[in-house]
């Protein structure tokens, strides 16, 4: 079996013969029944490769997707345009990248449709005149898709960064969720010309922070018929690596009993939905398969560089938040100037 360790892109997982654990059913009732949604996961959970999925189907690309569980739910494999943001391979502490890679994006989506936008607009302004440019050339609504929205935040929240704005100095978190919120806001005034939107994140900002003017979208980050969307159930974990298991034991030396405790006590640590479907963390579980042998693999990789800064300067006690029921209001709409670690 190959695993698509670091791999992200939806048509070489298929394309390469790497193991995929089908989330298309899930996709479909997505794409079918809403419009608008942001979704929560922590980092290394399978959200980028979520968002490629989604490109590759609103792309029509239906030779991709056969023998999956959406070739046989989906009669139409239409083709859209899409527009795709991914923040997550940027440093946002260094001053004006946010800036410049939106403005640079939506220069590069005007080329390619042949729009010619206004430069005394703003880039949330051209881009919600270029969507419906690109409705009314194509016939078709556009799809918006974007991957870790809440890096540009997280990189500069808590660090007292500032940038020089003219002749005056903001803090850097000030600066990005000021040109976050602005660039959001279009969605609002391009609901007429838009099919699908998702934003992906670690963490939902309040409408405050971030979404003012944009249309609420549907968080389904704890919803339950969502709430594996994401990861890998157990009974994923049977059906798709039965085999891997069985051979991860017989080289530790012990039985596949074993094995799949350990798998469970050293990965299985999340629940998104009052449903308690039990969700392992793929990263981490398609690492300790590869190799045979149980680690702390996401650690090593998805440090919340935020979340410890945060904790050095503030009193919580983390023997005092865990092994305690929350309510789901917890962890939802932070805001940004009120730090609390437990969200």
């Amino acid at each position: 079996m190959k695993f698509p360790i670091g791999i992200q892109d939806f048509k070489t997982i298929r394309k390469d013969g790497f193991v995929y654990v089908d989330k298309t059913a899930l996709l479909y009732k997505l794409a079918d029944e809403g419009q608008t949604y942001f979704l929560s996961r922590p980092r290394r959970f399978g959200k980028s490769l979520l968002v490629s999925t989604l490109k590759y189907y609103f792309s029509g690309e239906k030779d991709l997707f056969t023998g999956l569980a959406i070739d046989s739910l989906e009669t139409k494999w239409e083709q859209y345009p899409i527009f795709h943001i991914d923040f997550n391979g940027s440093d946002f502490t260094v001053p004006h990248t946010l800036q410049r890679l939106i403005k640079g994006r939506v220069e590069d989506w005007e080329r390619e449709y042949g729009f010619q936008g206004n430069p005394d607009y703003s880039p949330g302004e051209r881009f919600v005149r270029l969507l419906a440019h690109v409705h009314k050339q194509t016939g078709k609504r556009c799809v918006v898709l974007i991957d870790e929205y809440d890096k540009p935040l997280l990189d500069v929240l808590d660090t007292e960064r500032k940038v020089k704005l003219d002749d005056e100095e903001l803090l850097m978190e000030d600066y990005n969720r000021e040109t976050l919120k602005g660039f959001y806001s279009v969605f609002k005034a391009a609901d007429q010309d838009l099919r699908f939107v998702l934003l992906t994140g670690v963490t939902k900002f309040s409408q405050v922070s971030v979404f003012s003017g944009f249309n609420q979208p549907e968080d389904i980050s704890m919803n339950a018929k969502y709430d594996a969307i994401c990861g890998i159930t157990k009974e994923e974990m049977e059906t798709v690596f039965h085999d891997e298991i069985d051979a991860m034991a017989e080289e530790m030396g012990v039985t596949s009993e074993e094995v799949r405790n350990m798998l469970q006590r050293h990965y299985d640590g999340y629940h998104f939905s009052n449903k308690m479907t039990d969700i392992f963390n793929p990263f981490s579980v398609l690492n300790a398969l590869n190799s045979r042998s149980i680690q702390d693999y996401w650690f090593r990789t998805g440090t919340p560089t935020y979340l410890v800064r945060l904790l050095s300067h503030t009193n919580e006690n983390l023997n005092d938040l865990t092994g305690n029921y929350y309510d789901t209001s917890e962890f939802v709409d932070y805001r940004a100037d009120v730090e609390r670690p437990l969200p």
